[in-house]
């Protein structure tokens, strides 16, 4: 929904209504994750995507009857039959997304959720998507804030028992279904509720303002990491030099990375890119980073460079199990030279670390394409 969130905003405010398709389960190589949204506006316009394109015409149809009538429900779709004209996911997953109508009327705290989430604050959005047999609380909505909530799932028992556990979601950054008995009980399954989380962006800490931390910002910044990037040299750690970023900072590496922690700013998400390849800079730096629980710490350097860098961090102490977490050197071999393929290369590392991939070309591999978090 992130990505479709200003056209339905700009839609909401003008107090049109709009038919709306989220995906909040998928199984196997679906192509697109929970959370993952199509819009139809008023005028017809469709923003957005639920399958990369397999599915997107019927969910139009779905989502624009729900945008004209108010009705809301789930669609299933999976792989297609033998007609290969067949609705379906001809790459073999199974999507299931919730069609819905949404305006002031049906979401008078869309408003709030907008701007809270444009604003960087956490906060979730909890939808009733299957209720009890004959059940009307499908659609019924909660908004959860870390100090807060707005609206009702139509049990207080219920809505105390999502909103537990939406807070420990926001926490990991993760959308998905929570299913409960009919009051919220915990060891039931009759009524489904679907969480989108809105997590304030991860972080990508780029240490090191040369040419490469140019082009691995922009990459960053298209993947949705808030990019820091972060210089010791005030001549070279300038805006102008890096537009991309969301912050540019002059300051010694590990002084802003021991400071970003201690206030709080670095989570299980955060990414780190240390491409200084300088001793004075990336030393002291990688001893602190491998102790911290983040999500990846690579290092720019010759294998020779690199080698020299293991041998000082064993000195300072670090154990095996430390060191065997720096990502160096940096990113995967696809035969890159100029800064951007080597910022391409970086990328498809940190991607790979986070879904599980190896790297291997697709045609090599079996299974599923597009792998799920664990």
């Amino acid at each position: 929904m992130r990505d479709v969130l200003s056209e339905l905003e700009a839609w909401w405010l003008d107090g049109r209504p709009v038919g709306v398709g989220t995906v909040v389960q998928t199984w196997t190589s679906a192509p697109r994750q929970p959370g993952a949204a199509m819009l139809v506006g008023p005028d017809g316009t469709a923003v957005g995507s639920v399958s990369g394109g397999c599915v997107e015409g019927a969910v139009y149809e779905l989502a624009a009857q729900a945008r004209d009538t108010g009705a809301a429900g789930l669609h299933r779709f999976g792989v297609s039959d033998d007609d290969a004209y067949a609705v379906g996911l001809t790459c073999g997953g199974v999507i299931e997304l919730f069609v819905e109508q949404v305006d002031q009327a049906s979401f008078p705290e869309f408003g709030g959720v907008a701007e809270t989430v444009r604003n960087g604050q956490a906060v979730a959005v909890a939808t009733l998507i299957k209720d009890v047999p004959g059940g009307s609380r499908t659609g019924a909505r909660l908004v959860i804030r870390p100090d807060s909530a707005d609206g009702t799932l139509g049990s207080t028992r219920l809505d105390d028992a999502v909103r537990d556990d939406a807070i420990g979601m926001l926490e990991q950054g993760r959308t998905g279904i929570v299913r409960y008995g009919p009051d919220g009980e915990r060891r039931g399954d009759e009524i489904s509720i679907f969480v989108a989380a809105y997590a304030p962006r991860p972080r990508m800490i780029v240490f090191g303002a040369i040419d490469f931390a140019a082009a691995v910002a922009r990459v960053g910044a298209f993947l949705g990491y808030h990019v820091t990037v972060c210089d010791a040299r005030a001549t070279f750690a300038t805006t102008k030099r890096f537009p991309e970023a969301d912050e540019v900072v002059v300051e010694w590496p590990h002084r802003y990375l021991e400071r970003a922690s201690i206030a709080g700013g670095l989570d299980e998400r955060t990414v780190v890119c240390v491409l200084t390849h300088d001793p004075k800079f990336d030393v002291p730096l990688l001893e602190l980073a491998l102790r911290l629980p983040l999500a990846y710490v690579g290092a720019m350097g010759s294998r020779r460079t690199n080698g020299d860098r293991l041998a000082r961090l064993r000195e300072l102490g670090l154990s095996g199990d430390e060191l065997a977490r720096l990502h160096a050197p940096i990113g995967l071999d696809v035969g890159a030279r100029t800064p951007e393929e080597t910022a391409v290369s970086i990328a498809a590392e940190i991607i790979a670390l986070r879904w599980g991939g190896t790297g291997t070309q697709l045609r090599e591999t079996v299974g599923p394409i597009h792998h799920r978090e664990n």
